[in-house]
């Protein structure tokens, strides 16, 4: 890939996508640009990653053919304000924040932009993103690949339309939270049966690990391998009744309603 790769912001989401941009080696460093809001953090990151920064978001707007927007939803309205007029033709606009739609950014910009929104992760920076993208009207196919390409180098993408890019935070935006409140919990419980606290956080972090690969590689559907585990009068059923009886999948869902109504309100 030889397209410039902008990023205004350079918050811990812009970094996560940084790293594993660099890690894959899809794209030479000197071919990517981030601006941030103060000199501390852009040398930071400008050093740990070997990029080019600078402090105008100008320059980069003048710099990509791929600009990422990646800065708060109540920020989009001046920094696009800042930078409309500065972006070459045919850069493709790409947005990684909650609740900021297509429509959205057509209008502040003024302008038929080409633009992708999109919705990634912070697992991003160990290679095993996941990324949700919906493009507008005006990008071809040819451009799609290539954001695809770009958000492939630092984990997986899939392609929805933008009526439900409000319920994808939910369910893998925002979700690594849960799962990292879930391991928490499960070194917790180990910690109090007298497992030492790291060897917990191992034990624990594995088996979800594990867990996933399973969904993912063997197809099965997660009742069917639950149910695998499940020996009858065992003690993981026990374990699973209990679950229910506290209304573990009822909280997990109430917990995803609850995300999505808050991504609508910031949008």
């Amino acid at each position: 890939m030889l397209k410039r790769i902008g990023f205004i912001g350079a918050g811990k989401m812009a970094q996560a996508m940084i790293e594993g941009i660099v890690k894959a080696n899809g794209v030479t460093k000197d071919n990517i640009m981030a601006s941030a809001a103060t000199e501390r953090t852009l040398k930071a990151v400008s050093e740990k990653y070997g990029i080019l920064g600078s402090l105008n978001n100008k320059d980069v707007a003048r710099f990509a053919d791929i600009l990422i927007l990646a800065v708060k939803p109540d920020q989009h309205a001046g920094i696009i304000n800042e930078i409309k007029n500065e972006i070459n033709q045919g850069t493709i606009i790409v947005t990684i924040a909650a609740g900021i739609t297509l429509g959205d950014i057509e209008r502040l910009f003024g302008l038929q932009v080409k633009s992708v929104r999109t919705m990634p992760n912070t697992p991003s920076l160990v290679g095993e993103g996941m990324s949700a993208l919906c493009p507008n009207k005006y990008i071809t196919e040819e451009e799609l690949m290539a954001v695809e390409q770009l958000f492939q180098s630092f984990g997986q993408t899939e392609r929805l339309e933008e009526n439900l890019m409000d319920a994808v935070p939910s369910i893998s935006g925002s979700s690594p939270a849960y799962v990292y409140m879930l391991i928490e919990a499960m070194a917790d419980g180990g910690v109090r049966q007298g497992i030492p606290r790291d060897k917990a956080y191992r034990l624990a972090a594995q088996a979800v690990l594990g867990a996933a690969k399973m969904v993912l590689e063997t197809g099965r559907h997660p009742g069917e391998l639950k149910d695998q585990v499940c020996t009858p009068g065992g003690a993981t059923i026990e374990a699973v009744a209990t679950l229910e009886s506290e209304q573990f999948r009822g909280a997990i869902i109430a917990a995803m309603e609850s995300c999505t109504s808050k991504v609508k309100n910031l949008g």
